[in-house]
């Protein structure tokens, strides 16, 4: 007979067959270690009420006397319900079933019973959900609820879970070394899967819930620590011994002081250019803060040294301007800077790909072209990506496998919570720039109606009077039935009738080509336009100094975070800047946004505030975020657990020989287990 595990399949459990076998797999739920972690998402509290407590609408459990048989009666087609009479301290109460005739049997004259259903206070009557099993005079307090689909019900789960804990408890051992279970006052496995899936008690269902939030978090920390701890094993990394002197006469050259904030930032960079280790760290500030000086300083530190750079951006716009800045930035100096975007084709990017290969090039800015197949360096030494969200977690690799393990600066203007920093970029050291530039004038920001549009228009015209340039942002490009939504090709006639002939309105959405979306913005630059109609194209890294008006449509359809990306378009130049929000909340979420808007012009908090109100996928981008789905963790509200299983997990690892420990044998085990599902974290 073989012996039992807990990745045994679950078709060894009775009554598992191929089609529940299937409906399980449908679930991600293979082994009994899968069914046993399956946890439920709520629990119904079933605890008996008086009626005296029972609040309208609420979901609650009543026992009482069965007073005469039940009655099954029929209405349309196919529906029918039951109805009982119950007697409950002293009244009679109805309780009626939708479609459920066969629970007429549990109902006997006489019998005492107790229901789960909504309480309607006015008819003084009940919608009753379901009939609850009375053992030895004690109703059950919990019902754990879970996720299930059509092919698996509630009961057949539950009944599939008891069926393996019962099996297979003796073979739950604790993943968690003993002296965190301790340190933190956890519970144990074996208690975690008893309490998440049948408490007796609040009390049990809470600590057996704390414990897995940790255990989660921990677990997915130790991923990412081991991860790092490779990363920056010194045969990985590249020692760059740039040129101080150069460096800062380069920066004697700038025609502004650099903040207090930028200074830390390039000392911290330089300081892992140096070390052997290999860096992957990310640089975040908010819109406006100089982050692209602070990547031309650092590249400029590593072409000292006789390595070339590059900077990807996620769009051609973005890359372009780079691109004019740098060749700018560098007119003076022994610096080849190229640019390689879709665009370029034909001889002028085999010129390219030829002078990148041959080591004529220092510095290469581009899109996602940069990482594609026959793009060879002579010797990448610092790999710089843009806006560091918007790329997929994988293509990071790609960019660093291009060279001799280049060492990686990711940049992104999304502040981004501690919380997200430390899930979706755990791996990578953080460096932020948390000050603007002197003489940055904050922008005013003010929400209206959209019967207040008229207003708002008028407001812009004014600005225009003055000479500046003004943006009007909308959500979406043509006409969409699902949804009431201002569309730009709309907004562009309705703004030229608003505006024309004093001004030229311009218009710039993503169905565009890039090259005609380039020739919108060099025109908008060029103040030929003097408003400028567009999509969410706008929201990254485009600079336009002269604009210092923004009204943006629909504006609690926007996320937090984008709108605080949009409205850093303007308040580029010396004049002060204006953004107008035009938003009909229909919630009280939405009017919060707004109010969140008009109060701070601090990305961070707006970025924390996004974060509470909407999840960690919404803020950064679901698909590119990287963020680990957890089962029962939630970084946000959980943030205090995940901060210690961080710690934890950073402690560990620097531990010497912390596998070869007896306590920690098990969880060792654990992760190299796992290795496999951690691979696409970096």
């Amino acid at each position: 007979m073989t012996s039992k595990s807990l990745l045994d399949s679950v078709a060894v459990l009775p009554g598992v067959g191929p089609k529940k076998l299937q409906a399980l797999h449908e679930l991600k739920i293979e082994t009994i270690n899968d069914l046993l972690h399956y946890f439920p998402f709520r629990y119904d509290d079933l605890k008996v009420k008086a009626l005296d407590e029972v609040i309208d609408q609420e979901k609650v459990t009543l026992k009482g006397i069965v007073v005469a048989p039940p009655v099954v009666s029929r209405f349309g087609r196919g529906k029918n319900r039951l109805n009982v009479r119950l007697l409950i301290d002293h009244a009679a109460i109805v309780v009626t079933f939708f479609n459920q005739p066969w629970l007429k049997d549990k109902f006997d004259t006489g019998a005492e019973v107790a229901v789960y259903g909504k309480w309607d206070a006015k008819r003084k009557s009940m919608t009753g959900m379901k009939v609850l099993a009375i053992k030895n005079d004690v109703s059950p307090e919990f019902a754990s609820i879970y996720s299930v689909s059509k092919s698996i019900h509630q009961t057949t789960l539950v009944k599939l879970i008891r069926a393996a804990y019962d099996d297979y408890a003796d073979l739950i051992v604790d993943v968690l070394p003993p002296a965190l279970i301790t340190k933190y006052r956890l519970v144990t496995e074996q208690q975690v899967i008893h309490g998440m899936h049948f408490p007796k008690t609040q009390a049990e269902a809470d600590a057996a819930r704390r414990t897995a939030i940790f255990e989660e978090f921990f677990l997915f920390q130790m991923a990412i620590q081991l991860l790092k701890k490779r990363e920056q094993a010194p045969e990985q990394g590249l020692a760059i011994h740039y040129d101080n002197q150069k460096l800062r006469a380069f920066i004697q050259t700038l025609p502004f002081e650099l903040t207090k904030a930028q200074k830390r930032v390039v000392n911290e960079i330089c300081r892992d250019l140096k070390s052997p280790q290999h860096m992957n760290r990310l640089l975040q500030g908010d819109v406006g803060s100089g982050k692209t000086i602070v990547a031309a300083l650092v590249m400029y530190a590593a072409i000292t040294a006789g390595y070339q750079t590059a900077l990807m951006a996620p769009t051609e716009i973005l890359a372009e301007q780079h691109y004019k800045n740098l060749q700018q930035l560098f007119a003076d100096f022994d610096v080849q800077v190229a640019l390689l975007t879709g665009s370029i084709k034909g001889k002028a990017r085999q010129a390219i790909l030829s002078d990148l290969a041959a080591g004529k090039i220092d510095m290469i800015i581009g899109t996602h072209a940069l990482i594609q197949t026959g793009v060879d360096f002579a010797k990448l030494g610092l790999a710089i990506t843009d806006e560091q969200h918007r790329f997929g977690v994988n293509q990071r690799r790609v960019l660093r496998q291009k060279g001799y393990r280049p060492d990686i600066l990711a940049m992104t203007a999304t502040p981004i919570p501690r919380t997200l920093a430390i899930t979706a970029f755990g791996e990578m050291d953080v460096s932020t720039i948390d000050e603007l530039p002197a003489g940055r004038i904050p922008i005013k920001t003010s929400w209206v109606r959209s019967n207040q549009v008229a207003n708002a228009l008028s407001f812009i015209e004014t600005e225009l009077a003055k000479g500046s340039q003004a943006y009007i942002v909308t959500p979406l490009i043509e006409e969409s039935e699902s949804m009431d939504l201002k569309n730009a090709q709309a907004v562009f006639t309705k703004m030229q009738a608003a505006f024309a002939p004093t001004y030229q309105v311009g218009l710039l959405h993503g169905q565009l080509k890039n090259d005609e979306k380039d020739q919108v913005m060099q025109a908008f630059k060029a103040n030929q336009f003097q408003v400028l109609v567009a999509t969410t194209v706008i929201e990254v890294g485009v600079d336009v100094p002269n604009a210092t008006a923004m009204l943006i449509f629909d504006a609690d359809r926007f996320g937090l975070s984008q709108l605080h990306q949009l409205r850093g378009r303007i308040g580029r130049g010396q004049a002060a800047s204006f953004c107008i929000l035009v938003a009909d909340p229909k919630n009280q979420n939405g009017i919060e946004r707004m109010e969140t808007m008009v109060a701070t012009n601090d990305g961070f908090q707006v970025s924390q505030k996004d974060l509470e109100l909407r999840g960690p996928g919404d803020v950064l981008g679901e698909k590119q975020s990287g963020m680990p789905e957890f089962k029962v963790a939630d970084p946000v509200a959980d943030y205090r657990a995940l901060e210690a299983a961080q710690i934890e997990a950073q402690t560990l690892v620097m531990t010497a020989d912390w596998q070869q420990q007896p306590a920690n044998k098990v969880l060792a085990a654990y992760l190299d287990a796992q290795e496999q599902n951690y691979q696409n974290l970096d």
